[in-house]
């Protein structure tokens, strides 16, 4: 899986035993945590150059396989990327971040297929269970965050040349038509690209860490969509076809069966539809239905979401009492941050399961496999 997350096979019989091997390969291999940096170091033209390309720009060299691509959303590159409405600020934080996975509820984490509740489904998607998969959750970084403030700050010095009455800073807005909107879409989308390449160069470190332990394991993406960003798409409203900027925050992207734009192996099922939970609970993989393409814009949660607050997680949890709980159940967390593992705290955000339950039943997306954690690797 990958982005809002990715998939991976690999075989589980030679796991257990080597786990704690395989667990400090990936640490060492991924870089992790609050400004981390990797082995790639790009240049104003080169890092252009992948804000433009997404994850082809990645591929081109050398850093996974052109069938990945087949497996990524906008085919590895989001279209009408604008490199140039990308601030000099903005490209600095992601110079050396390119193949990190950073902090906060970003994870790359093995897992076993646990449960599946959709045969056909789950064999569109190549899932078995007991097969071991690795999920990947990250972004573009300090880039993106970036674009982000720069863009309320532009847009909220412009509202009132743009006669617009904002009831709060953070929702500042514009026109889509303006030069701030067009400027902002133009650098989301470069963000997209960044993102996309970020998690292809991840795909490529994890196989390598995986080689290096278990030489014969077959890591194949499943799917890596995007989640945090505005999509121009079209839907069904009111009976009529129109073309909408849909906005998913806290929301992934789940298109139905049939849709044209879903790779074949996929279209007689819907999308993959990527859940991530806790590094002490599980995950899902759903598929996007008909139902959500009506009723949210093929739209469906991505996470449970956060029960409490960091700092409420920190006074109820250390770091060590959750890797030390974690590792008497058999799961692995390898981790630079003992606060940022407290702050992740499996308590500390909803149950997943009934997030999941509730999508299922609303019929946004429906359940297709269930993923229990084995090695964890957080910022």
């Amino acid at each position: 899986m990958r982005g809002a997350q990715p998939d991976h096979r690999a075989p589980p019989a030679e796991l257990e035993e080597s786990k704690e091997e395989l667990a400090d390969a990936l640490f060492r291999t991924v870089p992790a945590g609050v400004g981390s940096t990797g082995g790639i170091r790009l240049g104003r033209e080169e890092l252009d150059r992948m804000l433009q390309g997404g994850a082809r720009w990645a591929v081109e060299r050398g850093f996974g396989r052109h069938e990945d691509l087949e497996r990524v959303e906008e085919g590895g590159r989001m279209r009408d990327a604008r490199a140039e409405c990308v601030s000099d600020r903005a490209k600095a934080r992601m110079r050396d971040e390119v193949g990190t996975l950073g902090s906060g509820n970003h994870y790359l984490e093995v897992q076993e297929v646990a449960e599946i509740f959709d045969p056909p489904a789950a064999g569109a998607f190549g899932l078995r269970e007991k097969e071991v998969v690795v999920s990947i959750h990250c972004g573009s970084r300090g880039l993106g965050h970036q674009i982000g403030t720069e863009a309320l700050k532009e847009m909220l010095a412009a509202a009132p040349r743009h006669r617009l009455a904002l009831p709060d800073r953070e929702l500042a807005s514009a026109p889509i038509h303006s030069p701030e909107g067009e400027r902002y879409l133009g650098a989301m989308r470069a963000a997209i690209n960044v993102a996309l390449a970020n998690r292809q160069v991840i795909t490529h470190l994890t196989r390598a860490a995986f080689a290096e332990v278990i030489p014969h394991a077959h890591l194949s993406l499943l799917y890596d969509v995007s989640h945090n960003t505005c999509k121009v798409e079209e839907h069904k409203v009111e009976g009529r076809r129109k073309t909408l900027y849909v906005h998913r925050k806290g929301a992934t992207r789940a298109w139905g069966p049939g849709h044209p734009d879903l790779p074949e192996a996929f279209r007689a099922v819907g999308q993959p539809v990527l859940v991530g939970g806790t590094m002490g609970t599980c995950s899902y993989v759903l598929a996007g239905t008909e139902t959500g393409m009506e009723a949210s814009f093929g739209s469906a949660c991505h996470g449970a979401g956060r029960g409490m607050s960091r700092h409420q997680a920190l006074k109820q949890w250390s770091g060590r009492q959750v890797v030390d709980e974690l590792k008497r159940r058999g799961i692995l967390i390898r981790s630079p941050s003992l606060r940022g593992v407290a702050e992740e705290a499996p308590g500390a955000y909803k149950d997943v399961t009934a997030v999941v339950e509730a999508t299922h039943r609303a019929g946004l997306a429906r359940r297709v496999a269930r993923l229990v954690p084995i090695v964890t690797i957080k910022g």
